[in-house]
């Protein structure tokens, strides 16, 4: 039962795609790529909000998602939000069987 996270993150002057491009420059996108249970992790650019980035993150299930928050890497990614001083909107899908 694979469960889907949408994460819009909204800043300024492009700064949403600039942390983006840092996730992927920096490594920190092959890493949750490589983790055990991520399905797909990519974003994706906002036609009609160019300040808006969206993150298609799946997991096979809750408990791999909960790993993921607990590793190492999600301080490393919080500071990068915070650097481009992001904001976020999150949605949580699960799909049924």
């Amino acid at each position: 039962m694979a469960l889907t996270v949408n994460i819009y993150y909204t800043g300024t002057d492009g700064s949403a795609r600039k942390f983006a491009e840092e996730m992927k420059k920096s490594g920190l996108v092959e890493q949750i790529r490589a983790e055990t249970g991520n399905l797909r992790y990519e974003y994706f650019w906002a036609m009609d909000d160019p300040e808006t980035v969206l993150l298609i993150d799946v997991w096979t299930d809750e408990k791999a998602l909960d790993l993921h928050h607990k590793s190492p890497m999600m301080k490393e990614i919080a500071a990068l939000r915070e650097k481009y001083r992001l904001k976020m909107r999150v949605q949580k899908f699960q799909e049924e069987q």
